[in-house]
């Protein structure tokens, strides 16, 4: 299990990076979509023409007015396969801009992050937004490729930690605000990219400190060991994916991974400017 998370915390960047490019925010602008109206209908334009309330399910943590107000209208002005067809031409300029074709072992981590990928593919029930993406068509381009079979295992494991929080009664505001209490992201950040108004916030956080996990602003033990139950269940909720490259396949995906992550980073892919 150890293994197989480090190949899809290394390899992740891979994915995320489309959220912060400007080549997604400028096919997007061109499709008529504001910002925030690009985000939610490319990542789940898998759906067809998913509606605002959809989207607020599967996505779990953001604002529910923001999404609807996102949304409501977004495919007055474009429709699902045009949005899917600007994502993937801003994955692949976005991922050439920072190399990751020309890395060693590319080849090798492809087959394996596909082979990931298409088990996933196997188990797909219970995962609703992991099963719209797995049922598109696979790309040609080999960048698209990995880039699609990295997609496949985030909303994978990403459908699974949402079953997580449901089962511990975590909604996705409480889920936001104890992730931010662990420090790994910035506070700031996670509130203006999910948008929760302030007194929401606040009020969050007193119900979490009232339930013991919080202590000020950061987590108590009983909320270190919530968080860190969720994770291990998480991930033993993605090694379906994982388990069909066996321990040796983790182990070698996890180690050809890191320069990937890195050239994606080093390329300022994940710039929040």
């Amino acid at each position: 299990m150890k293994a197989a998370r480090a190949a899809w915390r290394r390899l992740e960047p891979v994915h995320a990076m489309i959220y912060f490019v400007p080549e997604a925010r400028r096919r997007y602008a061109d499709l008529g979509l504001s910002v925030r109206a690009g985000y939610f209908t490319s990542r789940s334009a898998a759906f067809g023409r998913a509606s605002a309330d959809l989207v607020i399910s599967t996505f779990y943590n953001f604002n529910p007015d923001v999404v609807r107000q996102a949304v409501d209208g977004a495919w007055d002005a474009t429709t699902p396969q045009q949005v899917l067809d600007a994502r993937y031409d801003a994955a692949c300029e976005a991922l050439r801009r920072a190399g990751i074709h020309a890395l060693p072992g590319f080849d090798e981590v492809l087959a394996l992050t596909r082979q990931a990928a298409e088990a996933a593919c196997e188990r797909a029930q219970g995962r609703s937004l992991f099963a719209a993406h797995a049922a598109l068509p696979w790309p040609q381009e080999p960048v698209l490729q990995l880039w699609h079979a990295q997609t496949l295992l985030r909303e994978f494991r990403g459908d699974g930690h949402v079953a997580c929080l449901l089962s511990e009664g975590v909604g996705g505001l409480d889920a936001l605000i104890l992730h931010a209490a662990t420090g790994d992201v910035p506070v700031g950040f996670l509130k203006a990219s999910r948008a929760w108004p302030e007194e929401e916030w606040a009020a969050t956080q007193e119900r979490l400190r009232e339930r013991g996990l919080l202590d000020g602003d950061s987590l108590s033990q009983e909320g270190v060991l919530l968080r860190r139950h969720i994770e291990d269940r998480t991930d033993r909720l993605a090694l379906p994916a994982y388990a069909a490259l066996g321990d040796a396949g983790c182990e070698r995906l996890a180690e050809l991974a890191g320069p990937f992550g890195r050239a994606v980073v080093d390329a300022g892919l994940l710039s929040l400017g």
